[in-house]
C-alpha cells in the first residue's frame, strides 16, 4: 500500500471500452489512526484463526499485555514493513511472545482467508526465532462487519483504491492491557525496543499511556515506499503539500490579526 497516487486522468478511450477510472490522490481525511486510549476492545468479537477456527479477541489476549496490529496479509508494501519492524523490536526484548505478552494481528481485508494468515504467521514466527512462541502469535481474518467494528474500536481509518486495487492506510501498532483496554499507540514502521518494553510493562500493570504527538503521523505521510530499493523515501509532493498547508494556515492567522487590529488614530494638532 502506498499513501500517494498521481492524478493522471485518461482523456481518450478506445471505441467500445468502458472509460478507465482516473487515478486520484488518496483521501487523507479517510486515512489515519485516532488514538482511543483507555477505551476497550470488543473482546467478544469473533474472528477466524490461522486454522480457520472461531476465536474471540478476548481469547487471543488471554489476560496478558498484547501488541495489537491492524494490517492486511496481501498488502504489497506497508503492512509488511510494519510487521518487519515489529519483529525486529521483539527480538531485542527480554520477554518472549506467548510468555509475558501476546501479539494479535487482524486483517482488515475481508478477502484474506485463514490459509493466507497461516503462511504469514509461520514466516514471522520463524523470523522471531524463539522456541514455543507460536502460542502467543495470532493472525486473524474476518468478515466486513467484524472488521468494521474492530477498526472503529482502535481508531483505524482506511480507504480502498479501486485503480491500484489495494488499500490506502496508515501505519502503526497498539499496546493493549490484559483486560483489553488501549494503553499506547506507536506510529510508523520502526519501534524503539525500550519504548515498547516500557509500554508492555505499563499495560501489564493496567496503566494507560500518553497520546503520541500527531506530528509523528504527519511525518509518516511524507514517506512512500520504493519497491525497487525496498525502502521508504521522502515524497516531495507530500512534503510540499504539508508545508504549503502550514504556510496557508499561518498566513490566515496573520491576516486575521491584522484585520482585527484597531486603526491608528490621526495625531492631534498639539502633538503635531
Amino acid at each position: 500500500m502506498t499513501l500517494a497516487a498521481t492524478a493522471n486522468p485518461v482523456w481518450g478511450q478506445r471505441y467500445g471500452m468502458a472509460p478507465a477510472e482516473p487515478n486520484r490522490p488518496p483521501n487523507f481525511d479517510a486515512i489515519g489512526i485516532d488514538q482511543r486510549l483507555n477505551e476497550s476492545l470488543p473482546l467478544d468479537l469473533v474472528f477466524l484463526d490461522d486454522h480457520g477456527q472461531d476465536i474471540t479477541l478476548g481469547s487471543c489476549i488471554g489476560g496478558k499485555a498484547t501488541i495489537f496490529v491492524i494490517a492486511y496479509y496481501r498488502c504489497p508494501q506497508l503492512c509488511n514493513q510494519v510487521l518487519n519492524g515489529l519483529v525486529e523490536s521483539l527480538k531485542k526484548l527480554p520477554g518472549d511472545v506467548g510468555d509475558r505478552f501476546n501479539v494479535v494481528v487482524v486483517s482488515f481485508d475481508p478477502k484474506d482467508i485463514p490459509v493466507v494468515a497461516s503462511v504469514k504467521k509461520k514466516s514471522y514466527v520463524d523470523e522471531y526465532g524463539r522456541a514455543n512462541s507460536e502460542k502467543g502469535w495470532f493472525f486473524l481474518t474476518g468478515d466486513q462487519p467484524a472488521i468494521d467494528e474492530i477498526c472503529k474500536a482502535v481508531g483505524f481509518r482506511y480507504e480502498y483504491d479501486k485503480v491500484k486495487k489495494q488499500y490506502n492506510h496508515a501505519s502503526g501498532i497498539m499496546v493493549v492491557t490484559p483486560h483489553g483496554k488501549l494503553s499506547r499507540y506507536f506510529f510508523g514502521i520502526t519501534y524503539d525496543e525500550n519504548d515498547l518494553k516500557t509500554a508492555l510493562e505499563e499495560a501489564g500493570a493496567g496503566k494507560i499511556g500518553k497520546e503520541v504527538d500527531p506530528g509523528e503521523f504527519v511525518k509518516m505521510l511524507c514517506y512512500e515506499y520504493n519497491p525497487i530499493t525496498g525502502k521508504y523515501t521522502l515524497s516531495v509532493m507530500k512534503a510540499l503539500r504539508i508545508v504549503f498547508g502550514t504556510l496557508v494556515l499561518g498566513l490566515g492567522i496573520w491576516l486575521f490579526r491584522v484585520w482585527r487590529r484597531p486603526p491608528n488614530r490621526a495625531p492631534s494638532e498639539t502633538a503635531a
